[in-house]
């Protein structure tokens, strides 16, 4: 016999989990006492998003099931972001929550709040613990729910009496869910019509989402770009699925793309989506997107077929299986290469034509999309990169080059600020060999600013750079081309001195104004032990370009 909170510590080792990260409150009091012995590494975040948000970094980063404790009430409802977040960028996660003994339910007690209820429209699965015997086979399946088929956060609510129980733990040898079986295995007949398709078209793109570094596929999906000398581009998520810089890499596309993708898809008279949702930061006018195209939809998520685009020929599966057979049958046609010489032809004026660029300065101001290059500079590449959500984030995927997956961390679907600092703190923990950078801006860097504790208490060497404008930068961005310029509460007005922040933290602080110097500041920033922060002045009032105009088409764009 043993406590189940004993038993979960148990379950937790037999999935080969050695980190967690959380908070303690009344209603988990006893897994925490659990901890005590249990031999697993816990770190103790500042808010209950923070340890979400740190999960979902080092779940990113490391391809593992991030993990997340919490208590019941607010400490339940402070996770609601991270499980969205997760829900929204399929990211491997599994909370557990506490929750008020199983005799004050509905009774409106200290700390209870409906969790099961809140969390169940945004979580891939929900269990809520009804007898204590349950929770090991309940912990296996959630851990087995969150990293097959599209993987998701699930949740766990555990009542206080039912977690301090004694029950008698088994292991849990294996875990079959009759009804949940995703597909993994695409259809041989769509992949070979795929493959013909693909043979037979003169102007193709591969376009890859975040689904294609799920599953694994960096390798096949290069694989097939080499076979058929395919123009590739990639979504947010999708950075570094296909390495970049590359001949056949054409940018991110989307909203924030370069000119050359988003005139590619337009063009295109063939698309193969790979783990990629055709959402509204890629299509712009969804009824003008991609007109000339048929579409190849492979993703192993059943419901994302159609969904926004429809689809010629679907293929649901595993990415890596299906692009690793794709490739076999495509070249099994022998097809003729020089049909693409056209094409190529075409992206290479788009590409001469409409580089990525911006107006620099002779002086020593710093133009923001200049300190993404500095950073790449000084990084060499090596890093895992983090960043919040607005203009810094969109320079960054432009102007930072990531050749290989796994090393761009960001909110994509959901646009979370303050996910940036705890995201780059589990990084960092998942992949302690790489370093971990921190691109954010000074209104993002406030919303989590307190996992500094974090970094420092667990010497989390977490390099924070910020691209201080002083504004909300995205916002005001539109409300300069769409609001004629009426910046309603947009300026940060009052903020603090970054450098006496970061050492009141125990952190250093590093300020750094003059561009002449920045690379080698930037090197000298990031080769300084343990946490720092580093603030970079840029110029205020800068916009990302190029930029499809909400509701616009991809033909269209601005900038």
């Amino acid at each position: 016999m043993m406590r189940a909170v004993d038993a979960i510590m148990e379950c937790l080792k037999a999935e080969g989990v050695d980190v967690v990260f959380g908070y303690p409150g009344g209603a988990n009091l006893p897994t925490y006492d659990a901890f005590v012995d249990a031999g697993i590494r816990h770190i103790l975040v500042r808010h209950e998003a923070g340890g979400g948000h740190a999960a979902e970094g080092y779940a990113k980063a490391s391809g593992k099931v991030g993990v997340v404790f919490a208590t019941s009430g607010p400490g339940a409802t402070n996770i609601v972001t991270p499980l969205t977040d997760a829900m929204m960028d399929s990211v491997p996660l599994v909370a557990f929550t506490g929750q008020v003994r199983t005799e004050l339910l509905g009774t409106d007690g200290f700390q209870e709040a409906d969790t099961f209820g809140i969390t169940m429209p945004i979580v891939k699965h929900s269990f809520v613990i009804q007898h204590p015997a349950e929770i090991p086979r309940v912990v296996h399946e959630a851990f087995h729910i969150a990293r097959t088929g599209r993987p998701g956060p699930v949740l766990i609510d555990i009542p206080q009496d039912l977690s301090r129980a004694e029950i008698d733990y088994q292991p849990v040898e294996d875990v079959h869910l009759p009804g949940y079986q995703p597909t993994l295995d695409g259809n041989s007949k769509q992949i070979r019509l795929a493959a013909k398709a693909l043979a037979n078209a003169r102007r193709p793109v591969l376009y890859a989402g975040g689904g294609v570094i799920s599953a694994g596929a960096s390798e096949e999906l290069t694989e097939l770009a080499r076979s058929g000398n395919f123009p590739v581009t990639c979504t947010l998520m999708g950075l570094g699925a296909f390495p970049a810089p590359d001949k056949q890499w054409i940018g991110m596309l989307g909203m924030h793309g370069t000119r050359t993708a988003n005139y590619a898809m337009d063009e295109a008279d063939l698309i193969v989506a790979i783990g990629a949702r055709f959402d509204d930061r890629i299509t712009g006018k969804l009824s003008e997107f991609a007109p000339r195209a048929k579409f190849i939809h492979i993703d192993i998520d059943p419901a994302e077929i159609s969904k926004n685009v429809p689809a010629h020929i679907p293929i649901v599966g595993d990415a890596k299986r299906i692009l690793a057979r794709l490739v076999g049958e495509y070249r099994a046609l022998d097809p003729d290469a020089s049909r693409l010489t056209g094409w190529w032809e075409r992206i290479d004026h788009w590409r001469t034509t409409h580089p990525l660029s911006y107006d620099d300065t002779p002086d020593s101001e710093i133009k923001p999309q200049y300190l993404v290059e500095a950073l790449y500079q000084a990084t060499g590449g090596e890093c895992i990169l983090s960043s919040d959500v607005g203009q810094h984030q969109m320079w960054a995927a432009q102007y930072f080059h990531f050749n290989q997956p796994r090393r761009w961390i960001n909110s994509g679907g959901l646009g979370t600020m303050g996910f940036g600092l705890p995201a780059a703190i589990g990084a960092a923990i998942a992949q302690p060999d790489i370093p971990s950078v921190l691109l954010t801006g000074d209104g993002s860097f406030q919303m989590n600013i307190q996992e500094l504790g974090t970094a420092k208490q667990f010497d989390v060497p977490v390099k924070c750079v910020i691209m201080d404008n002083g504004y909300l930068g995205m916002v005001r961005q539109w409300q300069e081309l769409f609001w004629d310029r009426r910046y309603s509460n947009v300026d940060m007005g009052s903020y603090p001195d970054w450098v006496k922040l970061a050492e009141a933290y125990g952190a250093t602080g590093v300020l750094l104004t003059d561009k002449k110097t920045l690379v080698e500041d930037l090197r000298n920033a990031l080769a300084t032990p343990g946490p720092v922060v580093v603030d970079v002045k840029v110029t205020r009032e800068a916009n990302v370009y190029p930029m499809i105009a909400p509701g616009a088409a991809a033909r269209e764009m601005v900038g």
